[in-house]
C-alpha cells in the first residue's frame, strides 16, 4: 500500500494568510524537511530497521574512543536518534491516521525494536560514565543548553536504573517492553471497538432534533429505506448524545461507549502492576512518585491537595448548575431522575434557551479551511508569524500544509489533518516530527509537526463545518504546535516540546484555546462558508457569554479523572480495586450516580496508552498558568505586542532549556496567581 497524494501545485495570493500582500519567502534551510513522498510500508519498515542497526553499530564505535567530548558523543548520538525517530514518526503517524493491518503490524514490529534499543541505551553503563565525564571535563566551556542536556540525561539514566544489578536491569527491560506492547494493544482495542459498533436509527422522530448537516452525514440506506447510523467515533457519538431525542437510544449508545473494549480491563490491571513493580525496582514508593520525578509537582500528596482544593472551591458552582439542569429537565417533561446520558441533551436545550445558542446556526460560519486560515491570521497579528500554504506530498486528500515564517525567515512546516475517517484514531493531537536544532556541522534543521483532529468530514454537497467546540480544539492543538515549531534551542533533546515538564506541557495549548471565543479573534475567521458574511455582533456576544456554561460540572469531571489517575498509581490495584476507587471518587463529586456498565477506565487511553500516567492532573496545573497568562492579555489587550513578544521569546522559543515555571515567570514578570483558574471560568 502506498500513502501519497498530491495537492494543487500553485501557491496563490489567497493562500497566504496576509491577504493584502504576498509574504516574502527566504531561501530554504540548508537541511530540508522530511517528506511523505511515495511511502510504502514494507520499505519504510526496512529503512527504520536499517537505521536502528546503524545506530547500534555507531554507538559501539563511539564508545571505543579514548576521549569523549560533547560533540563526538552527545551530539552524534542525539543526531543518530533524531534520524531514526524521523523515519519512525512517519510510520507511527500513518498507523494513527491511515490505520490498516499493514501499518499495525509494521508499527508493532518497529515499536518493539525501538523500545529494546532505547531501553538498552538507558542501561548502558559505559555511556552513562561517558556522559558524566563530559560534564565534568567540559562544564566550563559548555553552553547552558548543553549542560541541561547532560544533567537531564544523567538523571534519566538513574531513573531507568543504571545503578541496578544485572538481574534487576534484565527485569526492567522486560517490563518496559511489555508496557509498550500493552499500551499499543489498549489503543488498538479502542480503535477496533469504535470501528465495529453501529447504532442504526430507522424512526425519523428519533433524529428530528439533529441539525441538518449532522443528519446528512449520518444518513444511510438500510433495508432499502433511509436510516441514520451513529458510531462511537467522537463526532458521531457526541451528535446523538447532544441532539438525539430518544432517551432509550441515548442510553444504549452511552452504554456501548462506556462498556467498549472490555478486554482492556485485564490490560490495565497488568499495566498498573508492571508500573508499580518498575517504580519499586527503582526505589520509589509508588509509580506516582516515579512519575513526578521529572515534573514540577513535588509529591503525590501535593497533587492531591491541589486537586482537592479546586474540588472544594468548584463543587458549590457545580452543584448549583446541576440543580438548574435537573429543574430544567423536569420542566421539560423528564419524569425520572436526570441520568448521565441525559446531561448533554438537556444541557444543549438549556444552553439554547438561555443564550439562544443554536449550534446549527454557527456551524456554517466555521468552515474548516476558513477557520484554519483565520487561526493563522490571528497568529500573524498576535505573534507576527506569517504562514504560506505549500504543495507537498500528503497521506490524504483532505490534508493541507503551511510553512511558517518569522521576520520573513522560514522556520517550520505544519500539516493539518482535521477530518474524521473510519481508519483514523479518535480524538485530536499534536504529533511532532522533526525537531529544531543545530547539527554537528553547524547547520540548522527546521521543525515540522502534524495537527490532527476528527472534525466532521466534508461530503459531496458541503465542506467540513466545525462546531464552536471544534474551533477551541483546533486552537488548543495549535498551541502545542507552536511550542514545538517556534523553538530556537540548538540541542535536540530539549528543543520544542521535548522534555518539557509534563505538568506544564499543556500551558501553551490551553493558553491559546482561550482566544478562540474572543470577539476580536472570532472576527478574523467566523464567516459564512457560502456568503462570506461575518458572524453578527449578537451571535459573537452570545458565544462569548456561553463560554462558562456549566463550567463547574466540567471542572468536577476533569478533577474526577485526575484524582482517579493519581490514586490508582499510588498503590497496587486490581481491576476491582480500580473500579472501587473510581466509584468512591464519583460519590465525592455528587454529580451522577455511577451505572454498572460504566467502565470508563477501559477507554482512558490518556493514562493507559498515552503519556499521562500519574500526570492527568497536569491539565489543571497547566491551566492555572494558561488562565493567568490569558487574563494578563485581557487586561493589556489581545494584541499587546510587548507581552506577546515576551511570550514568544521566553516560552515558545525556549523549549525545555529551563524549568517551565522559571520561563513562565520571565514571560509574565511575576509568580502565577493561584486564583486565576477559577476567575477565568467565572467561579470567583
Amino acid at each position: 500500500m502506498q500513502y501519497f497524494f498530491k495537492v494543487k501545485k500553485t501557491v496563490k495570493k489567497e493562500d497566504c494568510v496576509d491577504s493584502n500582500t504576498m509574504v516574502k519567502v527566504s531561501s530554504p534551510s540548508k537541511i530540508g524537511f522530511a517528506s511523505f513522498t511515495k511511502i510504502k510500508i514494507p520499505s519504510l519498515q526496512q529503512r527504520i530497521t536499517k537505521l536502528l542497526q546503524q545506530n547500534e553499530l555507531d554507538l559501539q564505535a563511539i564508545l571505543q574512543k579514548q576521549e569523549f567530548t560533547y560533540l563526538n558523543l552527545v551530539k552524534r548520538l542525539e543526531e543518530n536518534n533524531e534520524a531514526l525517530l524521523t523515519e519512525f514518526t512517519k510510520l507511527s503517524h500513518l498507523n494513527s491516521v491511515k490505520h490498516s493491518e499493514e501499518t499495525a503490524k509494521a508499527y508493532e514490529a518497529c515499536n518493539q525494536l525501538l523500545t529494546k534499543y532505547f531501553t538498552k541505551l538507558s542501561q548502558n553503563q559505559k555511556l552513562f560514565r561517558a556522559y558524566k565525564k563530559v560534564l565534568k571535563a567540559e562544564k566550563k566551556t559548555l553552553t547552558p543548553e548543553q549542560i541541561k542536556v547532560l544533567n537531564n540525561s544523567i538523571r534519566d539514566f538513574e531513573l531507568e536504573g543504571i545503578h541496578l544489578k544485572k538481574a534487576a536491569k534484565v527485569r526492567l527491560e522486560a517490563i518496559n517492553l511489555r508496557l509498550s506492547e500493552l499500551a499499543n494493544l489498549f489503543s488498538k482495542n479502542l480503535l477496533q471497538a469504535n470501528q465495529q459498533y453501529e447504532l442504526i436509527v430507522e424512526n425519523k422522530k428519533d433524529v428530528a432534533e439533529i441539525p441538518k448537516n449532522e443528519l446528512k452525514l449520518a444518513a444511510i440506506k438500510h433495508n432499502k429505506k433511509t436510516a441514520w447510523k451513529f458510531t462511537l467515533h467522537a463526532p458521531s457519538y457526541i451528535t446523538y448524545m447532544t441532539y438525539g431525542s430518544n432517551r432509550e437510544l441515548r442510553k444504549q449508545l452511552e452504554k456501548a461507549y462506556l462498556s467498549r473494549a472490555p478486554q482492556n480491563g485485564e490490560l490495565l490491571e497488568e499495566i498498573l502492576k508492571l508500573r508499580q513493580e518498575k517504580a519499586k525496582i527503582l526505589n520509589f514508593s509508588s509509580y506516582a512518585d516515579y512519575s513526578l520525578a521529572t515534573k514540577i509537582a513535588e509529591s503525590p500528596q501535593q497533587v492531591l491537595d491541589f486537586l482537592t482544593e479546586l474540588l472544594e472551591k468548584g463543587r458549590p458552582y457545580a452543584k448549583k448548575e446541576l440543580r438548574e439542569l435537573k429543574a430544567y429537565a423536569k420542566q421539560n417533561g423528564l419524569q425520572t431522575p436526570l441520568a448521565s446520558y441525559d446531561r448533554l441533551y438537556y444541557a444543549e436545550k438549556l444552553k439554547q434557551e438561555r443564550f439562544a445558542l443554536k449550534e446549527e446556526k454557527y456551524r456554517p460560519y466555521f468552515e474548516k479551511e476558513t477557520v484554519t486560515k483565520g487561526l493563522l491570521e490571528f497568529l500573524q497579528k498576535f505573534l507576527a508569524i506569517d504562514a504560506v500554504k505549500v504543495d507537498v506530498p500528503v497521506w490524504d486528500e483532505s490534508v493541507f500544509v503551511y510553512e511558517l515564517l518569522k521576520d520573513q525567515k522560514r522556520f517550520a512546516r505544519l500539516y493539518f489533518d482535521l477530518e474524521s475517517r473510519p481508519e483514523k484514531r479518535g480524538g485530536a493531537w499534536l504529533h511532532s516530527w522533526q525537531t529544531h536544532h543545530t547539527n554537528s556541522k553547524n547547520k540548522k534543521q527546521l521543525a515540522s509537526a502534524f495537527v490532527v483532529a476528527n472534525f466532521s468530514p466534508a461530503s459531496a454537497t458541503q465542506p467540513s463545518l466545525l462546531r464552536a467546540s471544534d474551533v477551541v480544539t483546533l486552537f488548543h492543538e495549535m498551541g502545542h504546535a507552536l511550542q514545538h515549531l517556534c523553538s530556537e534551542v540548538n540541542e535536540i533533546s530539549i528543543s520544542g516540546i521535548n522534555r518539557v515538564e509534563w505538568d506544564a506541557v499543556e500551558f501553551p495549548s490551553q493558553f491559546l484555546e482561550n482566544f478562540a471565543y474572543h470577539k476580536d479573534v472570532l472576527k478574523l475567521f467566523a464567516k459564512h462558508h457560502k456568503t462570506a458574511k461575518p458572524l453578527s455582533k449578537k451571535m459573537i456576544t452570545t458565544l462569548v457569554e456561553s463560554k462558562n456554561f456549566l463550567s463547574g460540572i466540567f471542572l468536577l469531571r476533569q478533577l474526577e479523572f485526575a484524582l482517579f489517575d493519581m490514586k490508582i498509581h499510588m498503590q497496587d490495584c486490581t481491576q476491582q480495586q480500580v473500579q472501587s476507587i473510581l466509584d468512591e471518587i464519583r460519590k465525592g463529586m455528587k454529580l451522577f450516580p455511577s451505572t454498572k456498565y460504566n467502565k470508563f477506565q477501559h477507554g482512558f487511553s490518556h493514562i493507559f496508552a498515552g503519556g499521562y500516567a500519574a500526570g492527568y492532573y497536569s491539565y489543571k496545573w497547566a491551566e492555572l498558568l494558561s488562565a493567568d497568562a490569558y487574563l494578563a492579555f485581557s487586561e493589556k489587550g489581545v494584541f499587546d505586542r510587548e507581552l506577546a513578544e515576551s511570550y514568544y521569546r521566553n516560552v515558545l522559543q525556549k523549549g525545555s532549556s529551563e524549568n517551565a515555571m522559571v520561563l513562565f515567570e520571565k514571560f509574565i514578570g511575576r509568580k502565577a496567581k493561584s486564583e486565576a483558574l477559577l476567575e477565568l471560568h467565572g467561579m470567583n
